[in-house]
């Protein structure tokens, strides 16, 4: 491969953007850019399902890491996911190492999905705001209703199964403010791996809308739950404190946003089309196709793909003259373009992240450092 990354891993949409619910903040509502938008069909064939794995299974020996998202993955069906196991099994070699994670809202699950989690061991994502009425101003069925009472009966389920599961957690104004309110629920359930992504869409004009939250809110949501986490930290996991301790202890970052470059992985779509971030499903930005061949080995070596890694390091003074700049590199691309459309501007939570880093990066630090140093030798 010479100096051309490899793909690490795939985010698959065997369903694209189709969903169950109508969540008032969907990235994907009204998506000028998605490509797929007058498609009849936006589910994954078998014949694509086949190609996809076994070509990804013969690149990335001897591990490979499957994640499916949406839209909701589920639409596919369970059969579709039993047969994708199947097809692993078929085109695995001995030795490999294949692991599989699904990020759900959750609406569909129930013992049979449970059965397929846990006898292939898969790593379950489950989307869910905090408590009632947090969750319910926006995650809403096509009905208007709530889902929050469904989604706590599928955590239920999952946690009788013994199906190992993480909670992703939007953070938008109907829960930003109350940190304390939100940890201490999910600690309630029994949640000990959970992730926060911030809202952050605009109107065409660069304008917040109602449910985007500040950089400001951001920062101290973050900064009031290290306080809650600190002592319990060898009991609960949070994906980004997880993410800058990797950082300080000169590991890859396991969020892409805390990385040098974007190319770890790639997504594929319902078709086989394959982008090289969730963000930028756009036509301008496609890498190529599983049915092409060559297979992963030709679009891991796509210059557009090259390019689109560089797009991280677009240079600006803020960041130059940061204190932090090697542990956030720069942002993401998606919140460095989300307000005026401009890849080269300061990311949206830039300021969010000079708060986090200033409170959390010494004790983390000096975490790393017992960790890595172990236990005091005895004479």
């Amino acid at each position: 491969m010479g100096s051309v990354p490899r793909i690490g891993s795939l985010l698959v949409k065997p369903a694209s953007a189709l969903c169950n619910l109508d969540c008032s903040y969907c990235f994907y509502l009204d998506r000028e850019t998605d490509p797929y938008s007058g498609a009849s069909d936006r589910k994954m064939s078998a014949e694509t399902q086949e190609r996809l794995v076994a070509a990804f299974l013969e690149y990335s020996f001897p591990n490979s890491t499957f994640a499916f998202q949406g839209g909701e993955p589920t639409l596919c069906g369970l059969p579709w996911f039993q047969r994708l196991c199947e097809l692993q099994v078929k085109h695995g070699s001995p030795g490999q190492n294949v692991s599989n994670a699904l990020q759900t809202n959750g609406v569909l699950l129930d013992a049979d999905w449970c059965q397929l989690f846990r006898e292939f061991n898969w790593l379950i994502g489950i989307s869910m705001d905090g408590p009632e009425a947090m969750h319910d101003l926006y995650r809403k069925n096509r009905g208007g209703a709530g889902t929050w009472r469904r989604v706590l009966q599928s955590i239920e389920v999952m946690k009788k199964q013994r199906v190992e599961f993480n909670v992703l957690c939007v953070l938008s104004q109907a829960n930003v403010h109350k940190p304390r309110e939100v940890y201490k629920f999910f600690r309630s359930l029994g949640v000990d791996n959970l992730q926060f992504v911030p809202l952050a869409e605009f109107d065409s004009d660069g304008k917040p809308l109602p449910y985007t939250i500040s950089p400001e809110e951001y920062g101290r949501f973050l900064c009031e739950v290290f306080d809650l986490w600190w002592p319990q930290r060898r009991t609960m996991r949070i994906r980004y404190f997880d993410n800058i301790a990797e950082a300080l202890a000169g590991q890859m970052p396991g969020s892409c946003c805390l990385q040098q470059s974007c190319d770890s992985y790639v997504v594929v779509e319902h078709n086989g089309d394959v982008y090289p971030c969730d963000f930028f499903v756009e036509s301008a930005w496609k890498l190529g196709n599983v049915h092409e061949e060559g297979g992963f080995d030709t679009i891991a070596r796509r210059r557009t793909r090259m390019e689109f890694a560089r797009q991280k390091r677009i240079p600006h003074p803020t960041c130059e003259a940061c204190e932090f700049e090697t542990i956030c590199w720069g942002g993401c691309p998606s919140t460095r373009r989300a307000q005026h459309g401009k890849p080269g501007d300061l990311d949206y939570f830039c300021e969010a992240y000079r708060m986090v880093f200033g409170k959390t990066v010494g004790p983390l630090r000096e975490e790393v450092r017992k960790l890595l140093s172990g236990p005091p030798s005895r004479h």
